[in-house]
């Protein structure tokens, strides 16, 4: 009986206990809350694309109008050739740094990496408002970009520039990923063969690291081409795919043509998550059983140099956030540099911003409590429950798509699916409620596959044995698996949190001017030429994610004590 229990629920035939029907009815109450909030307003414009003014079916009428139009296919081009561009510079920039903090003994990594990340913690577009100060038509260092032979930096190269900042902390994470695990043997057999150094990078170290960097270029290509913010503030006349659908359903209530373009915007994302997914399949392990974990040896010089080239990389990144604090707390830029509250008080009080710093606040408080308990339970039905295969099928699909959804393209849909007065959830429509909603499922994949991850370290044979017992699903959810999974819920919980507070995409269509967030108040200061209070509402977001890691970094440890104490010998 007990070897046939290791082999998991499924090997032995139990009779379904009443906790299993609530599970099955738990996992329907999921799937139908994303068809709900993910497959039909997806849907919904793809049906939007297909109708005319009128509401009546026009086949692809709708896409040959916008083939026909050279500027939407010129914005096309752009958005092509700018996510190319970024993609080209980004991964190998991102791959010099990951490969100098795994495969070096530089000092300090871990500050190293910690200023890499910075970007994290705030909008994207708090490294376009940067640029501007840098290099912007009164930027301090405007006269050296114009003796190089750029003009200004509004346009393309604004937008490589800032999407290249904005983006780096993202590519870095898959890449130290990729380089974290080698097999020392391969390089002590190089080593023994008397294999120079840069052989044994091209041979040895590229190939591991193949598949990392095929899925760092397809994420950093689909991030740049479906981002909003970062155009948006610095992109001047030059259009691209993003802020066409924007201008398109906001500017012209062109809603059919901008369900084109969101279809377009969708394309991409589709496509490289389909390859990544092929990418991954093939991809083989690189540690085997008998593997020896690699760790670097000293070297001087090259050692000296990783450490110079982080530093080059860290300064930068310092420079970006550095500019917007200091620019948000100068009087009168460029004219009068004495520190001032000036625009904190303009922002948060005269432009009334503190409501929206309130509300983004509390959407990140709903995402990461609610999104984390959905995600979570979801992933338990999913990999530990009986029966309804097909329905846990449906689960895994519909948690997986969201990766591949751009959070403009999400938000769009919602319009199109809650804003309809025969939806009965149309009363969801313009709330704080169907912004946490909408945010959740934005980043919904990341948190599944979290859980899922955390999960499949369990042993079947907990469940197994608990239904030889008839012990409830619930009571071994709550007293076995819980405790043990609390650090995962930790990391979910802070990742649903801090993109709540930045994201900017996926709900810029959905706001009221009673819902209005922090993020989005950032563009609209900026629409209205007030940058500096801009910065400085993007500094205070930053401030306070950097503040919510720190806080769940100790609600971490906390629970660590609290629940795994069995971890310790």
């Amino acid at each position: 009986m007990a070897a046939l229990l290791r082999q998991g629920p499924t090997a032995v035939r139990l009779k379904l206990h009443w906790s299993d029907r609530i599970a099955q009815l738990a996992i329907a109450a999921i799937v139908l809350a994303l068809v709900a909030f993910l497959a039909l307003p997806l849907a919904t414009i793809l049906l939007q694309a297909l109708e005319g003014s009128d509401g009546r079916f026009v086949g692809l009428t709708n896409f040959i109008a916008y083939a026909r139009t050279p500027a939407l296919l010129q914005s096309l081009w752009d958005s092509l050739w700018v996510s190319a561009l970024v993609t080209a510079i980004t991964v190998p920039l991102a791959f010099g740094f990951a490969y100098a903090l795994a495969r070096s003994c530089m000092p300090a990594k871990a500050l190293f990496r910690g200023i890499a990340l910075i970007p994290l913690l705030a909008p994207s577009l708090l490294s376009a408002i940067s640029l501007i100060y840098w290099f912007g038509n009164q930027g301090v260092l405007k006269e050296a970009m114009q003796a190089i032979g750029i003009d200004q930096i509004y346009g393309a190269p604004g937008i490589v520039l800032a999407e290249c900042l904005a983006i780096f902390p993202h590519t870095l994470m898959i890449l130290i990923s990729a380089l974290a695990l080698a097999d020392a043997r391969l390089y002590e057999a190089a080593d023994a063969m008397g294999t120079t150094a840069a052989r044994k990078f091209f041979t040895i170290t590229l190939p591991g690291a193949r598949y990392g960097l095929i899925s760092a270029a397809l994420v950093t290509f689909t991030l740049v081409i479906t981002d909003f913010g970062v155009p948006k503030v610095i992109g001047g006349n030059f259009n691209v795919l993003a802020t066409d659908v924007f201008k398109l359903v906001i500017g012209q209530q062109d809603f059919a043509r901008g369900a084109v373009v969101a279809i377009l915007l969708l394309a991409p994302a589709v496509l490289t998550f389909g390859v990544d997914h092929i990418v991954q399949r093939r991809q083989t392990a690189m540690l085997t059983a008998r593997a020896v974990p690699y760790a670097p040896k000293p070297a001087r010089g090259f050692d000296l140099a990783m450490t110079a080239y982080c530093g080059i990389i860290s300064l930068l990144m310092l420079a970006m956030l550095g500019m917007a604090v200091f620019a948000s707390f100068a009087t009168f830029w460029p004219y009068n540099l004495t520190p001032s509250f000036k625009h904190y008080i303009y922002g948060l009080v005269d432009n009334e911003v503190a409501t929206g710093f309130i509300n983004s606040l509390t959407m990140a408080t709903g995402t990461a409590l609610i999104g984390t308990a959905l995600v979570f339970v979801g992933a338990y039905l999913q990999e530990k429950t009986r029966g309804l295969a097909a329905l846990r099928g449906t689960l895994r699909m519909l948690a997986i798509t969201p990766m591949a959804v751009p959070g403009l393209v999400l938000g769009l849909g919602y319009i199109f699916f809650f804003n309809s007065p025969a939806n009965p959830l149309n009363g969801l429509y313009h709330t704080l409620t169907l912004m946490i909603f909408c945010t959740i499922v934005h980043f919904y994949t990341t948190g599944h596959l979290t859980a899922v991850t955390a999960l499949k370290a369990l042993d079947a044979e907990f469940e197994a044995v608990s239904a030889s017992l008839k012990v409830p699903l619930f009571k071994t959810f709550w007293r076995v698996t819980l405790p043990i999974c609390t650090p995962a819920l930790v990391d979910i919980a802070r990742y649903f949190f801090i993109n709540a507070m930045t994201t900017i995409s996926a709900v810029v269509f959905l706001y009221s001017p009673e819902t209005r967030l922090a993020s989005i108040a950032i563009l609209n200061m900026d629409e209205a030429g007030e940058l500096s209070p801009a910065a400085a509402m993007a500094v205070l977001i930053a401030a306070a994610s950097a503040l919510a890691t720190v806080l769940f970094m100790l609600l971490g440890r906390w629970i660590d004590r609290r629940t795994q104490a069995w971890k310790q010998r």
